[in-house]
């Protein structure tokens, strides 16, 4: 429960402590500034608290929108204003300073914007709510209030709900083939009770089981499977409709709606490996390969947009031209369906899963994926050259942490490549191309991976070294990622031990958990995993030397053994911690942030 105070003369006949006792308020009464300070002080600390005014003429969402979003430490319209416990001080010192007395009507008469208007000066983060057609305001006189009650009549106040409950900007296939009914099926689940939390559950086992059909390997399994990832589909677009729809945001569930999807996606890469390998056909390396690409595209778009979202002096004739022809309505939706995001990509996997076979569709989805990422990349290549941004500490520091060195590339830091007068760019593609190089020319039992693998370390570590603000810095994290995946990749595939590749498409899945996890504490302003989790884990540069000295040392069943193992041990490793940690969340007071946008 929280409590809402109502300060103004009271209005006969209003249904506002009706709404207000709907949207979970105890609702009590204060009769100036020093009696609200007064009420506040005695509610609960870990209580919201919302100012009404009690001639609040407005729609019960506009009540919702200003009230009850837990993304925001305060939030007001017109008549209205709430904040949570950590902005609280800001309200009773701003009902504090209020002048009571002669001369003091004009600040007294309409108290909740006085407030709103101390708050503003706070700057504590105070959110202005967008209300659109709907209609939230202060009816001073009876004509205003009859005014007002027919503008809010005029408005189908479910309607909007409805409408806003979508993705203000989503892919083509999710807005048309999706979203026009999917919105109602949030609304079903809204009024049955359910949370958006559970609905991302059900996703996720929905996709799992998808996954079982298609690791059948029959066609009967394939078209159930297709359907059922669709079916995943469908209902991953629901909970964010009905979190948006019912204002049920939260830190888990950011957390679960962002983790799930990678985990359904990838899980269904298994699915269709093991079910091509019932009927004879190994697609093992066309799996991991595709889980690389995609990963790796995730980390560009991770590391350019937390390179340049703060940046000052942040434009550019590419993005000025990208913004041109964005306003032209058909090449926006070409643009969006060019780079592949999930709702295209996951049709496109669930409509060739049910009509032809798992190494078509793995073909087609790297073909896809690859075509996406080049496009992404040469766009934001350019706008990253042409621009002259001037890149914060806080952005360096976030590439950094997406980078996820561990002790060996500590040490490369202080060693002579670190003195050297090369950029970070150029240290990072230094590194990864002499590793690649010993990889390409290796020969049976050679170790020159194991010497390409020790380059590597120092040479990424000579690059973290420096400040990762130049202008194409963010690609360091997406480089580390391309050479510590494609070594997995490599020597699982030049194995000759059965169950390789399966044992490192679960090395590479534990891996990349723990570089989504970063990248979602990042985000969330929560800010890197533990340090001593990054060198318990080894680091990017320490688990490829690991991997390439038992590559090396290790004969192929041993080497499969050896890979199976580290995939159990750092997956237990990330999960505990990173389970831990989002479940603690809420108590360490991060914010309930929510994707608005449809993620590649």
């Amino acid at each position: 429960m929280s409590t809402a105070i109502l300060t103004g003369p009271p209005v006969a006949g209003s249904p506002l402590e009706g709404d207000l006792r709907t949207l979970g308020f105890d609702v009590r009464t204060a009769n100036d500034p020093a009696s609200v300070a007064e009420l506040i002080a005695a509610v609960p600390a870990q209580e919201r608290v919302a100012v009404v005014d009690p001639r609040f003429v407005g729609h019960p969402h506009a009540l919702r929108l200003a009230l009850t979003d837990p993304r925001f430490p305060a939030a007001a319209v017109q008549g209205a204003l709430t904040v949570r416990p950590e902005a609280r001080a800001a309200l009773v010192r701003a009902a504090g300073r209020i002048p009571v007395g002669a001369g003091t009507a004009h600040l007294t008469d309409v108290l909740t914007g006085t407030l709103t208007e101390a708050l503003d000066r706070e700057d504590i983060g105070l959110h202005h709510v967008e209300l659109g057609s709907l209609v939230a305001t202060v009816a001073l006189t009876p004509a205003q209030r009859e005014s007002a009650r027919e503008a809010v009549a005029a408005v189908d106040d479910e309607a909007v709900r409805l409408r806003t409950a979508v993705k203000s900007r989503d892919g083509f296939f999710t807005t048309f083939c999706i979203s026009p009914y999917s919105r109602y099926l949030a609304r079903w689940c809204a009024r049955r009770g359910l949370t958006p939390n559970q609905v991302t559950t059900a996703s996720l086992f929905t996709a799992l089981i998808a996954a079982g059909c298609a690791a059948t390997g029959s066609r009967g399994g394939f078209v159930a499977a297709g359907f059922l990832l669709l079916f995943s589909f469908v209902l991953d677009c629901t909970d964010g409709q009905l979190a948006r729809y019912s204002l049920q945001y939260s830190t888990m569930g950011a957390w679960l709606d962002a983790t799930f999807d990678r985990a359904k996606e990838y899980a269904y890469y298994a699915g269709l490996a093991l079910g091509a390998a019932r009927a004879g056909d190994d697609v093992w390396a066309l799996a991991l390969g595709a889980m690389v690409l995609q990963t790796v595209r995730h980390i560009v778009d991770f590391s350019f947009n937390e390179a340049n979202h703060d940046a000052s002096g942040n434009t550019s004739p590419t993005a000025a031209l990208s913004d041109k022809l964005d306003s032209v309505g058909w090449t926006v939706w070409v643009r969006r369906m060019i780079v592949l995001p999930i709702g295209e990509r996951w049709a496109m996997i669930a409509v060739l899963t049910a009509l032809t076979t798992p190494r078509i569709v793995f073909y087609a989805l790297l073909i896809g994926c690859a075509l996406a990422a080049c496009y992404t990349t040469a766009g934001r290549v350019l706008r990253s050259l042409t621009r002259r941004a001037r890149r914060t500490d806080r952005a360096a520091q976030a590439l950094a942490d997406l980078a996820d060195s561990g002790p060996l590339a500590e040490l490369g830091a202080k060693g002579p490549a670190a003195r050297g007068r090369m950029t970070a760019l150029l240290m990072a593609l230094a590194g990864v191309a002499f590793l690649m190089a010993q990889l390409t020319w290796q020969q049976g039992g050679s170790w020159w991976p194991v010497l390409g693998a020790a380059v590597y370390a120092a040479f990424s570590g000579a690059a973290v070294a420096r400040s990762l603000k130049g202008p194409l810095d963010w690609l360091v994290p997406p480089l580390f990622r391309v050479g510590e995946y494609v070594t997995i990749l490599v020597l699982a595939a030049r194995s000759d031990a059965h169950g390789a590749l399966p044992a490192a498409f679960g090395l590479v899945a534990a891996v990349a958990y723990h570089h989504y996890d970063t990248v979602y504490r990042i985000r969330g302003g929560t800010g890197a995993p533990p340090r001593w989790l990054v060198r318990a884990t080894g680091g990017h540069e320490g688990r490829v030397l690991a991997v390439t000295v038992l590559a090396v040392a290790l004969p192929p069943t041993g080497f499969t053994i050896a890979l199976t193992a580290l995939a159990v041990a750092l997956a237990l490793l990330v999960l505990v911690e990173s389970i831990h940690f989002w479940v603690t969340a809420h108590k360490r007071g991060a914010p309930a942030v929510h994707d608005e946008g449809e993620t590649a």
